[in-house]
């Protein structure tokens, strides 16, 4: 049979590819993004109790009432920001979920959608999947900062949405105030639609604030906020996200939902409900991380790696410039099978492959294999 392919240029994931050449060479793995140590047992405890006390069932479509109500709590309490639980709010399979189902609920073909490069493998499929036109925006290292007068002149009357993502992966920024001010007055009475990929809103370092679009009132009146708790509480493998925005996108976006997932996990819903009545449990993640950054970048700044520390996320960028002339495709296969430690190139997430030279580390790792990567890099 003759099947003409939706994503006819689509190849595998730069995850998939650098784990499994981590796995062969026994390589350290500093490329993906999860933690090698283990959440908190206390949550674990929580889904098993869950488990035997028999909710086993599906869950509510738009997730676990008492789930949603603590995270409306967390919205309240962090940036006096309120999302009703009973329309406001949806639980989805994860994070990615949340985003190609947003996408999903608006975009129709020929819809056009600023996307800013770096950006995460799942959201230009997603856009093509559905018809719609990606509308990259390059930025550059070793700041990424948003030119917005550039995007003001890509904006046109087929613009549907902007996707944005702080802090931001792979390079470690945040969005400043002055960014999302300027968002919300470039979008100001339009009909364009923010999605704000807030997955490591939790992770942030130096005193700088998340700007959540929740708090910029007209942003907020048309944005999707997508997050994660499989990021946040290191059990990516659970899968588990939300997402949150006004009743009138929220309605829509339940539509699609309904019929893609229905509902997600129970017994997790529950344990996540009870392990957020404290909210130290994500309030300390900051702290966690700052010094495993720290840490990490101590350790290499010996090494003929240059960086800009990571602002927020679990990832750091080193500029190779001073090592090697190759692309950053081919010395991340290198590092790996010759050296014992796996990177993402930064280039897979750019518009057209655009190579400057970096690498993306994980350091969402124990201090020991942090130490152990380090070793490597400083030897290069």
């Amino acid at each position: 049979m003759n099947h003409q392919s939706k994503l006819p240029n689509l190849e595998t994931t730069i995850f998939s590819v650098m784990s499994a050449l981590a796995q062969k060479h026994k390589a350290i793995n500093l490329s993906q993004g999860f933690p090698d140590f283990k959440g908190d047992q206390k949550l674990i405890d929580l889904v098993s109790a869950n488990m035997n006390a028999g909710y086993n069932y599906y869950a509510p479509m738009p997730g676990v009432l008492k789930l949603r109500e603590a995270i409306a709590k967390k919205y309240d309490d962090l940036y006096s920001s309120t999302y009703h639980p009973d329309n406001e709010i949806t639980v989805t399979a994860g994070a990615t979920q949340a985003i190609y189902t947003a996408i999903t609920a608006f975009i129709r073909p020929r819809d056009e959608v600023i996307v800013f490069r770096p950006a995460y493998d799942c959201y230009i499929p997603s856009i093509e999947l559905n018809g719609g036109k990606a509308i990259s925006i390059q930025l550059h290292k070793p700041d990424y900062k948003i030119d917005w007068n550039n995007v003001a002149k890509v904006i046109n009357n087929n613009t549907k949405m902007i996707i944005i993502n702080t802090p931001h992966n792979p390079s470690g920024t945040v969005f400043s105030k002055e960014d999302m001010l300027q968002l919300q007055k470039l979008t100001n009475n339009t009909n364009i639609i923010v999605l704000s990929d807030e997955v490591y809103e939790h992770i942030i370092f130096d005193d700088e604030q998340h700007q959540s679009v929740c708090l910029f009132p007209e942003l907020k009146s048309r944005s999707f906020i997508t997050a994660s708790f499989g990021k946040t509480f290191h059990n990516t493998g659970w899968k588990t996200g939300y997402c949150c925005a006004p009743k009138d996108l929220m309605d829509e976006f339940v539509k699609v939902h309904q019929f893609n997932v229905f509902s997600v996990n129970h017994p997790i819903q529950l344990a996540l409900a009870e392990y957020l009545e404290e909210p130290n449990h994500y309030l300390e993640l900051s702290g966690l991380f700052q010094e495993k950054r720290d840490l990490f970048l101590n350790l290499i700044k010996e090494s003929r790696f240059t960086f800009t520390p990571s602002k927020g996320t679990y990832f750091q960028a080193l500029d190779y410039s001073n090592v090697s002339n190759e692309n950053d495709y081919d010395l991340a296969i290198r590092l790996t099978e010759e050296h014992g430690i796996a990177s993402i190139p930064i280039s897979v997430f750019n518009e057209n492959k655009l190579d400057e030279k970096m690498l993306r580390f994980c350091f969402a790792k124990t201090d020991d294999t942090l130490k152990r990567g380090a070793d490597i890099l400083n030897s290069i």
